[in-house]
C-alpha cells in the first residue's frame, strides 16, 4: 500500500529547519508502518526503538541524559554505525517513556543533525500526565485511516484517480457506477490499513470483518489497561453508545443515551480520554459561520464520530449484503455511515470541520470548513436526493459564496450551489482553488 503522508516525510527529510517529528494517530492507523517504510525508502539505515519492549534503553532518558551517550548505546544495541546525514532513528511508543518525549528537545537544540521520528498511540493521554513536553522544538504529523483515494490505490484503480484528480466529470461520470462500487465498498472495509490490505488481497469480506473486531476488541484492552480505573466502565459506555448517537435523524450527541439521567460532568474525562487518543472526532456547533470560525464554536453542543467508518460498521454489525446493496430499513443509519464517511475525508485533507443548525432545529448543515478566507457549508445527502431545504435556508440567511451539496447524483454546478458526488470529496480543496476566487 501507498500512504500519501510519505510525501509529507520527504519534504520533512529535505527541510532546513527539520525539528524531531512527532507522528499522532489512534492505534493501528499504521504509524510505525509508514515511519519504517519511509526510513527503509529514504535513508541508509534505520534504527528502531519501541520504548514499550526496549527496557535496556531507558535508563538513558532518565538519569543525566546526554545525547552522545544514547547515540553510542544505540550502536551498541543495533550494531549499526550512526551517521547523522544517513540514518533514520525512529522512537516509536514513546508515551510509555515520559523522558524520550522531553529529551527530544535537546536533539532539537544540542544535535538538530539527526533526523528523529517518534509516535505513539496514547501519546495525546501522556501529554496530560504532568509530562514536561517540547514546546515549539518538535513538529506534528496526524495520521489517519486509508482515506477513499488511497482505498481506491491499494485496489489498483490509479486511472480512477487519475481523472478525478483532473476533474474530468464528463469521464468521471461515465464511470460512476464503478466508483459507487469502490465507495460502498469502502463504506463496508474502511481505512484501516490491516483491514485493507486484506481486502485487496483476497476481497473476503469475513476476514475484513473479522480483522475490525480484533481492532475492536483491541482498543477496549486499552481502556482497561492504560485508563484510570475509574473512568474505564464510562469510556465503554460512551464509546459504545456511539453508534446509537449517530443513529439519530439529529446526531448530535446526548449523553442520556448513554445512560439514562447521565450528565456532561460525568462523562467528560471519558470523553477526553477518547479524543487524546485518536479514537473519536469531535465536531462542534458554529453557531455563526464567520472569520475565524473557531471564535464561534459552541463547546457544549457536538457530535461524535469515530475514527473509521469501517469500524463504525463493524459496531453496528451493519452486514455486507446491507451495504453494499441498500436496505430500506437501512436509511437512516445510511445518513450517519455517510456523513462518517464525508467527514474522514476532510479530515485526512487537513479541513478544520464544524456543523451548524437553526434555531429550533428548524434545519441544519452537517459540515462547514473554512477555507481561503470563506466559510463553505457542505449538506451530505446518502443517495441521489436533489432536495437541499438546509442549504436553502443557510443560503437566504447567510449568503456564501458558493453552497456544496454532495451526493450520488453527478456534479453539476448551479448558480449558488455545487453538487460534489461522495466519491469525489477528496478533491474538494482543488475544486474550491479553480473555482472560488
Amino acid at each position: 500500500m501507498k500512504r500519501f503522508e510519505l510525501q509529507n516525510l520527504i519534504n520533512w527529510k529535505n527541510s532546513s529547519t527539520r525539528k524531531p517529528l512527532i507522528i499522532k494517530g489512534a492505534r493501528q492507523v499504521g504509524k510505525t508502518w509508514l515511519m519504517k517504510e519511509f526510513g527503509n525508502k529514504h535513508y541508509a539505515q534505520t534504527v528502531y526503538i519501541n520504548f514499550e519492549k526496549s527496557n535496556r534503553l531507558k535508563p538513558l532518558f532518565i538519569d543525566d541524559f546526554d545525547i552522545r551517550r544514547v547515540i553510542v548505546a544505540l550502536e551498541i544495541e543495533t550494531g549499526l554505525t550512526i551517521k547523522s546525514n544517513n540514518t533514520l532513528l525512529i522512537f516509536d511508543e514513546i508515551q510509555a517513556l515520559p523522558e524520550a518525549i522531553t529529551a527530544l528537545k535537546y536533539f532539537y537544540e544540542e544535535a538538530p543533525q539527526y533526523h528523529i521520528l517518534a509516535a505513539g498511540s496514547l501519546l495525546g493521554v501522556a501529554l496530560h500526565t504532568h509530562v514536561s513536553f517540547p514546546v515549539g522544538k518538535v513538529d506534528f504529523l496526524y495520521l489517519f485511516p486509508l482515506s477513499f483515494i488511497e482505498f481506491l490505490d491499494a485496489l489498483n484503480e490509479s486511472v480512477l484517480i487519475k481523472i478525478l484528480q483532473e476533474q474530468d466529470w464528463k469521464l468521471i461520470t461515465t464511470f460512476k457506477n464503478k466508483y459507487i462500487e469502490r465507495l460502498r465498498q469502502y463504506y463496508f472495509v474502511g481505512g484501516m490499513p490491516e483491514a485493507v490490505l486484506s481486502f485487496s488481497n483476497n476481497n473476503n469480506y469475513s476476514e475484513v470483518r473479522y480483522i475490525q473486531k480484533q481492532i475492536l476488541t483491541a482498543y477496549e484492552y486499552d481502556f482497561s489497561k492504560h485508563a484510570p480505573n475509574e473512568i474505564v466502565h464510562r469510556i465503554r459506555m460512551l464509546w459504545n453508545s456511539i453508534p446509537a448517537q449517530l443513529a439519530k435523524e439529529n446526531r448530535k450527541f446526548i449523553y442520556g443515551i448513554i445512560k439514562s439521567g447521565a450528565r456532561a460532568k460525568d462523562y467528560e474525562l471519558a470523553l477526553s480520554w477518547l479524543s487524546d487518543c485518536g479514537l473519536i472526532h469531535k465536531i462542534y456547533l458554529a453557531n455563526k459561520p464567520a472569520i475565524p470560525i473557531k471564535a464561534y464554536e459552541e463547546r457544549s453542543a457536538f457530535k461524535l464520530f469515530l475514527v473509521d467508518i469501517g469500524l463504525l460498521a463493524a459496531m453496528g454489525n451493519i452486514d455486507k449484503k446491507t451495504l453494499l446493496e441498500g436496505n430500506t430499513i437501512f436509511t437512516e443509519f445510511k445518513g450517519a455511515i455517510t456523513e462518517q464517511y464525508v467527514l474522514q475525508q476532510l479530515i485526512s485533507n487537513d479541513f478544520t470541520t464544524y456543523y451548524w443548525s437553526a434555531k429550533h432545529a428548524s434545519s441544519e448543515i452537517d459540515f462547514l470548513i473554512q477555507f481561503s478566507g470563506e466559510i463553505y457549508p457542505i449538506e451530505v445527502k446518502a443517495n441521489e436526493n436533489l432536495q437541499a431545504k438546509s442549504l436553502k435556508v443557510y443560503n437566504k440567511k447567510f449568503g456564501p459564496s458558493i453552497c456544496i451539496r454532495t451526493s450520488l447524483s453527478n456534479y453539476r454546478v448551479q448558480d449558488w450551489m455545487i453538487n460534489l458526488p461522495l466519491y469525489a470529496v477528496n478533491e474538494l480543496q482543488r475544486l474550491l482553488v479553480s473555482i472560488c476566487p
